[in-house]
């Protein structure tokens, strides 16, 4: 039995697509305990979604038009392995999770609080009138002023930041071991964001729940996450704690993410770094390593040969074959400088 409240082993999800199968994660492993916030951090399109999805196993696996490889134990049970059925069960109550987009997310031809009810009704086993009031209390505790009039609105007659907190109300109404968070924060105020990583703190600490943070934004990671793994093109490049993350970056990749964080102390008629090039599509993925193309270091044992992870320390892999000569190069400071904007 897994000593860790989810772990993924060598995780692969695979699409079948009109030219063909295409591996939108290939060979992930990770972990996350009880009461820790894991950051999941990369570019669009890196995997960080998928890799959620595939973790309550949300994407279409009808016909096989999706397909898994792998392991992904919770709780010593394989979720790869277990009926829909079960599924549905652990779904929402167990394993929740807050979608990216809340705009998009919630129905809007149904009252905030029916949607909150519906989960609540669904795996608690309570009565109407007592799912509706603690669809009310939960409202409160995500701070939504008199919760027992909104539960009775619509999403379009709510701002942004109450659809987030209703989206947060109804993920942690079941209060699930683990949270998945999508991008939470998107496309929120910066006082709103603030508001909402509060409460998520809070929450975690009351219900001693893990969460999965998934986002591009790094500050938000040094602000509420535990440890981070950066992910490139479906693989995790790097896996460390976020002191160690930010202090002594190894990947070039993760170096390259670091110093785009703009810096109020800067010169303000410099240009912000930029990481050069693109990313290759999934259909014609490198055969080395995924990140050859765009990066300084690179050699042709870099475009010939996939590199392993490497152990820097027990806490801190690193999936580059010259992490150690650039590490000498630069110097153990590298990351030092940033962290006066993205301070943990």
């Amino acid at each position: 039995m897994s000593e860790h409240l989810l772990e993924v082993n060598q995780l692969k999800t695979h699409f079948k697509t009109e030219t063909g199968q295409v591996t939108a994660v290939d060979g992930i492993s990770f972990h996350i305990d009880e009461g820790e916030t894991l950051g999941v951090v990369g570019e669009s399109g890196c995997g960080k979604s998928v890799t959620s999805e595939s973790i309550l196993r949300l994407l279409n696996e009808r016909k096989g038009n999706t397909t898994y490889e792998g392991e992904i134990n919770y709780r010593g049970k394989d979720l790869l392995n277990v009926s829909m059925k079960e599924m549905r069960k652990i779904r929402g109550n167990e394993i929740s999770m807050i979608f990216q987009d809340a705009m998009s997310s919630l129905n809007p031809v149904y009252t905030v609080g029916n949607q909150i009810m519906e989960t609540i009704i669904l795996h608690q086993n309570l009565s109407k009138k007592e799912a509706e009031q603690k669809a009310i209390d939960m409202l409160a505790l995500t701070g939504i002023p008199s919760p027992e009039k909104r539960i009775h609105e619509y999403p379009h007659e709510l701002s942004g930041g109450m659809k987030q907190r209703v989206m947060i109300a109804q993920a942690l109404s079941c209060r699930p071991n683990l949270l998945i968070a999508d991008e939470p924060t998107t496309a929120l105020d910066v006082t709103i964001q603030s508001q909402i990583l509060d409460l998520m703190e809070d929450l975690k600490k009351e219900y001693d729940m893990g969460i999965m943070f998934i986002t591009h934004d790094l500050g938000v990671v040094a602000e509420i996450c535990t440890r981070v793994i950066v992910m490139y093109l479906g693989q995790i490049v790097e896996e460390a704690t976020v002191k160690d993350l930010f202090d002594q970056p190894l990947h070039p990749y993760t170096k390259g993410l670091i110093k785009s964080i703009p810096q109020l102390d800067g010169e303000r008629k410099k240009d912000l770094f930029v990481i050069k090039g693109k990313v290759p599509t999934l259909n014609d993925v490198p055969k080395g390593c995924r990140f050859a193309s765009r990066c300084s270091f690179s050699t042709d044992k870099c475009v010939e040969e996939e590199p392993p992870t490497f152990e820097h320390t027990p806490e801190h892999k690193v999936k580059c074959w010259h992490y150690k000569e650039i590490l000498e190069k630069e110097g153990a400071d590298f990351g030092k400088e940033r962290t006066t904007t993205a301070s943990h």
